[in-house]
């Protein structure tokens, strides 16, 4: 009975050190892909990120919608590469006044049937990540969806929607309203001294930092609150209570910055949300 025991745990060793085996021995594989679409000021973009990479959108004085696009595959053999090298990427689906990215991967098998007809089911859990750079119109609007990775968006003036999971953020507004929710991680969300187009901001962080540089020429009405486990730091003597009954503290604040208006609604799980002076930023 002991004997036929320790060759069953014996087996269960080999099956996973040969499994930790092939992990260790795949190969990487990164492709370039490159794509301009002819775009116009005040159209709409939406992207869909892959599970795992990044996002960086940078606004221009230019009409066209640049893509650029590094994907990474692994797998096991120069084979598997070729496979997943053929599948993986993005496509876009375009009408008037729209453009929509959709990453396409192991993970929705987007794209050709019949080259997905030829991928071995037994490699559709292996790894791959796609990393954007997009140049934009300034004027346009902007939904991005993405995973786990950065993101950092700048120059881009209009109504802008985020969705993404644990992140490390980048958001330097000029215009517009700005809707995100995000996972686990950071976010440092900016604005322009002089000039900023004001539009309603409405962020939520699951858990993480949130850091917002507020200009000293900034009229707003700040709802900012956190839950157990959260704290808000005011490092900024820009703001005062909207109300003298509800002080300021570290789990609810109702603010007040120049001469109110502009709706700000800043909430937090399990992290902290920083209320900066823009001007002490180094």
């Amino acid at each position: 009975m002991m004997n036929k025991l320790f060759r069953c745990l014996a087996y269960v060793v080999v099956i996973v050190a040969c499994q930790m085996l092939a992990i260790a021995q795949n190969q990487t594989r990164t492709i370039e892909k490159n794509f301009t679409v002819p775009s116009g000021a005040g159209n709409t973009l939406t992207i869909y990120g892959a599970p795992k990479g990044s996002i960086t959108v940078a606004g221009s004085a230019s009409n066209d919608i640049e893509i650029g696009a590094r994907i990474t595959v692994e797998g096991p053999s120069p084979e598997v590469l070729d496979q997943l090298a053929a599948v993986t990427g993005f496509i876009t689906e375009e009408s008037t006044g729209m453009l929509i990215i959709k990453t396409s991967g192991t993970h929705n098998r987007l794209g050709d049937k019949k080259l997905w007809k030829k991928v071995p089911k037994n490699i559709l859990s292996l790894p791959f990540r796609v990393d954007y750079v997009l140049k934009v119109p300034r004027y346009l609007d902007l939904n991005v969806n993405g995973g786990d990775g950065s993101l950092d968006i700048s120059g881009v003036e209009g109504s802008i929607r985020v969705l993404f999971g644990a992140c490390n953020a980048k958001v330097a507004l000029v215009g517009g309203l700005f809707s995100g929710q995000f996972g686990d991680g950071t976010l440092d969300l900016s604005f322009p001294e002089r000039n900023w187009r004001s539009g309603m901001i409405d962020v939520q962080l699951a858990k993480g930092e949130m850091n917002i540089w507020l200009p000293t020429t900034l009229s707003a009405d700040i709802d900012a609150s956190v839950a157990s486990g959260g704290r808000i730091a005011i490092e900024t003597k820009l703001l005062k209570p909207r109300d003298r009954r509800i002080p300021f503290t570290e789990t609810l604040v109702k603010a007040r910055s120049g001469n109110g208006g502009v709706p700000f609604k800043l909430t937090a799980g399990n992290g902290t949300i920083t209320l900066h002076d823009a001007k002490l930023r180094s």
